[in-house]
Formats: structure tokens, C-alpha cells, sequence
């Protein structure tokens, strides 16, 4: 399979963002992302103007962020063609979809498409300009993952009056680990069914007063792009020497998202390129995403083994708690119990690498 690197959820001039869909994709280009995925809130006006294609080696993908009328259940769509639902103007000015967080992701996947929870459990009130958007419609189950680690969130959620210049100057060294609650959430939802988890950075290069005198750019694409990265795998390499399949080439990284066949990367603290987490059982091969039907009548092992590009401290995790521990730069497991296994890889006290999940269920009770 080919690995490539990713930034996903970001805004242009075509919703609440300050840069073109071309300056967008220069930064994406200088900081070696394969692809980027464009969310412009409630809208695909950079799709529909042709936008959405190869700029130099970076493919970039038009999606877009959905909310409701009240500004909440915010939800990054993927692979879709036209809106769905109706907008009005909600009390803030912004647009909001008149249809139901419910309504709007069963439309989403009846269309084809992908979606993800975004920031869902932001609860700040210390920033008026900038309040809380949470998610609030857990009882749909057909979302095809979650947000569990988004740059913005984590930035402004932490921001307070004492702390507020340094992290101005400095929008990547604050950036410790997902959301706990989210990856809470993230492994009990998968006792049930895959849940993919995503990073993203929630890039708008908006422009702020710090002291009240002069203005500083906050969230620049280009900073950005150096922190929280999707990596995916897919079956074919993309195309980037003809340029052409450009709808295939999109489809696979879609795809790979929707699978989960992908990981998580704070680039700030290394380059994850060439991180590996697999499973070896029965004479079969499995990536992240994929799901084991474990026998055990066959009284045969499951070898989970992990490979990181340097030495951090890693963990493997089974249904959210923490099995084992080390450190080092690649590790080897057996295991012949049920569950849902993942990677985390810290520097330090700093998150750097998270897995999704390796699902190992009963062969009689396939999900």
C-alpha cells in the first residue's frame, strides 16, 4: 500500500476563511502534503468553480462543514457533489442548515458520501467572539467517524488571559494530545462498530488585535500545515506525473479515510511518514481499519506488530486502556482475545502518533 500525508479541515475566502483556494494549495505544496481537504462552512462554491483537482503535488479535495440552525452538531462531509438540505441565516449572520444534525447525515451517506464529527466536545464560554460548537446528536450511528484531535479547538480552548501572547507567538509548541473525552468516546463506540478517527488543523489564518495595537495572523496555513496531519493508505499510487484520474485518485484517499486505514500525526514533533501498525493472523494481513474475525477453536495467535520513524514511548491500547508500555522504536505483541487494538506514540508528554484501531471480533459474531 502507499502512504501519503494530508491536512484536513480548513476555510477559504469562501466561508469564514482569509485565503484563496491558490495560496491555500502554494502552502499545502511547500510543506510536502499530498492532499488537503478543504471544509468551507455550508457550501462547495470551490468545487463548483473548479477548484477541486491537482495543484503541483498537492491534490486537493473540496468537502464542506455542515451545521444547524443553532450552530452546533458541526459535521465535515466528504465525497459529495452537491449541499444538502436548505440554508437560512442563523442569529450570528453565518448560514445554518435548516435540516436536523440526524437529517443532514443520513442525507450525507444516502448521496455516497463520508462524514466526521467535528470538535465534539468544545465547551469553552471565556470567548465570546469565538463560543463552544459541540455535538450534541449522539444517537445517530451513522457517522463514519470523528474529530478527535483538532488544532484550533485544542488552541483556543486552552487560551486565557495569562498565556495569551505566548500562544500567539508560538500556535504549535501548545499543542499537547487529542481530546480525552473524544478519545473516550472514540474507544467505546468501537465495542459497537469502526469509528474512524481523524486530526485535522481547522485552519482560517484569521486576524487578530493582541494587545490592542497591532494585528497578528493566528492559525497562518502555512504554521499549520506543520502540525496535525491525517496519513492515509491506499491500493494505488496516485497519479502525479499525468495528472489524469483525478476522480479515482480522490475516491482512494476518500476511501481510506472512510476505512480507517490511516493514522494521526503532530508533524510539529516529527515527521510520521513510515509509521506502521499491523496484524498478522491465519495466514492473513491486516492494516488499521480493518477487522480480524478471530476463531479461537484454531487455537492460533494474533501478532500485532508497530514500527515508528524514531524512538518514542509507545502504547499499545485494548478497549481504551493502556496494555503495554515501552520505549522504543517498533514492538511485537500476541494476543488471542477479542477487541479493538490501536497505537498511541508519545514524545515526552507530547501526543505525536495515534493509530486507528485493529477490530478483533468473534468469527460468529462479525459486525
Amino acid at each position: 500500500m502507499f502512504e501519503y500525508s494530508g491536512a484536513i479541515h480548513m476555510h477559504s475566502i469562501y466561508s469564514d476563511g482569509t485565503g484563496t483556494i491558490e495560496d491555500i494549495a502554494a502552502y499545502a505544496n511547500e510543506t510536502d502534503l499530498d492532499f488537503i481537504i478543504l471544509t468551507d462552512h455550508n457550501n462547495l462554491k470551490a468545487k463548483e468553480e473548479g477548484y477541486e483537482r491537482w495543484f503541483n503535488n498537492t491534490l486537493v479535495i473540496i468537502g464542506c462543514e455542515i451545521n444547524d440552525m443553532q450552530n452546533k452538531n458541526h459535521y465535515l462531509a466528504f465525497g459529495i457533489d452537491e449541499i444538502v438540505g436548505t440554508y437560512k441565516k442563523m442569529s450570528c449572520g453565518d448560514l445554518g442548515c435548516v435540516l436536523s444534525a440526524i437529517e443532514y447525515i443520513n442525507a450525507i451517506k444516502n448521496k455516497g458520501g463520508v462524514g466526521f464529527i467535528a470538535h465534539p466536545f468544545e465547551k469553552r464560554t471565556h470567548i465570546p467572539d469565538h463560543p463552544a460548537f459541540p455535538w450534541l446528536e449522539w444517537d445517530n450511528k451513522d457517522f463514519n467517524g470523528i474529530e478527535i484531535w483538532n488544532h484550533m479547538s485544542e488552541w483556543t480552548e486552552g487560551l486565557s488571559d495569562k498565556n495569551r501572547i505566548q500562544r500567539f507567538l508560538h500556535p504549535l509548541k501548545s499543542i499537547v494530545a487529542p481530546d480525552e473525552k473524544a478519545v473516550k468516546i472514540w474507544d467505546e463506540l468501537n465495542n459497537n462498530r469502526k469509528v474512524v478517527a481523524i486530526g485535522s488543523v481547522d485552519a482560517h489564518a484569521h486576524k487578530q488585535s493582541v494587545v490592542g495595537f497591532f494585528e497578528v495572523e493566528i492559525f497562518p496555513y502555512k504554521i499549520l500545515f506543520k502540525s496535525v496531519r491525517t496519513h492515509v493508505f491506499i491500493d494505488k499510487e496516485l497519479n502525479l506525473d499525468c495528472r489524469k484520474g483525478f476522480e479515482h485518485d480522490k475516491n482512494q484517499v476518500i476511501k481510506a479515510l472512510k476505512e480507517g486505514h490511516s493514522f494521526i500525526v503532530n508533524h510539529y514533533h516529527g515527521n510520521g511518514k513510515g509509521f506502521r501498525f499491523y496484524a498478522e493472523y491465519d495466514g492473513g494481513f491486516y492494516n488499521m481499519g480493518d477487522e480480524i474475525h478471530f476463531d479461537k477453536s484454531k487455537n492460533k495467535m494474533i501478532t500485532f506488530k508497530t514500527y515508528l520513524p524514531k524512538e518514542a514511548k509507545i502504547k499499545l491500547i485494548k478497549n481504551g486502556k493502556c496494555a503495554d508500555e515501552i520505549e522504543g522504536l517498533n514492538s511485537i505483541w500476541d494476543s488471542n482475545e477479542i477487541g479493538n487494538y490501536r497505537i498511541e506514540g508519545w514524545q515526552g508528554d507530547k501526543g505525536w502518533i495515534f493509530s486507528n484501531h485493529i477490530r478483533v471480533v468473534d468469527v460468529n459474531k462479525k459486525s
